[in-house]
């Protein structure tokens, strides 16, 4: 049975495909148009209660949070696919830890970038410029620890690509590709080469044939 994975073109339900297409898990996207308030229909709550998305249901499993589906699917599918959470108990904890930095140092100013850049654009409003000088020297700060932890290994919980990296792969593909501010990235050395790496892969390439708009 094909796993449901309810979400429109959003960074969060992006990185949860990524996990799936990685470890050969067939799925079926059901699309939730958040413009029209569908995430805030009755039976959507019923999923999601907080009425974000995405949600998957796995059968008679549901999950909502993208970090904590990506978790999910790494582990019940360990064997299965590449693994994404390291061989030992010390490269897991380096995931973890690089799972927890992008969520809290990297995801805010990398969002408020976008709300801030990309969602005027498509709206036709005044961005606050404000904002987005504030985030981007946040994210620069961000990018330098990057830079430096990258020089010492090809990802960033070592040598081996794991949850870690595709949770960062929407919201930098907005950067580079979506908001002219693709510098931040290929400006640091080892932040661009691995940038180059991850967006290459073909799960993320598959992705990004899923979902064609921009946010």
């Amino acid at each position: 049975m094909a796993v449901k994975v309810y979400g429109p073109s959003c960074a969060a339900a992006k990185r949860v495909l990524v996990v799936l297409i990685e470890k050969a898990i067939e799925f079926e996207v059901v699309p939730v148009d958040v413009f029209k308030g569908e995430h805030k229909d009755p039976e959507y709550l019923k999923l999601q209660p907080f009425g974000v998305v995405p949600v998957i249901k796995d059968g008679d499993y549901t999950l909502y949070e993208s970090r904590a589906i990506m978790r999910y699917y790494a582990e019940k599918y360990r064997s299965q696919g590449i693994d994404l959470l390291g061989k030992t108990i010390e490269e897991r904890g380096l995931v973890e830890q690089w799972l927890e930095v992008e969520a809290h140092n990297f995801h805010p100013p990398a969002y408020d970038l976008t709300i801030h850049i990309l969602v005027p654009q498509l709206a036709g409003i005044t961005p606050d410029q404000k904002v987005i000088e504030e985030s981007e020297a946040k994210l620069v700060n961000v990018l330098n620890i990057y830079e430096e932890r990258l020089s010492k290994s090809k990802y960033l919980a070592g040598d081996f690509f794991s949850l870690a990296d595709i949770s960062h792969l929407p919201f930098t593909d907005y950067i580079v590709n979506n908001m002219g501010k693709e510098h931040l990235i290929k400006e640091r050395k080892h932040v661009s080469a691995w940038w180059d790496d991850i967006s290459n892969r073909p799960s993320w390439k598959k992705v990004l044939e899923l979902y064609k708009a921009p946010v």
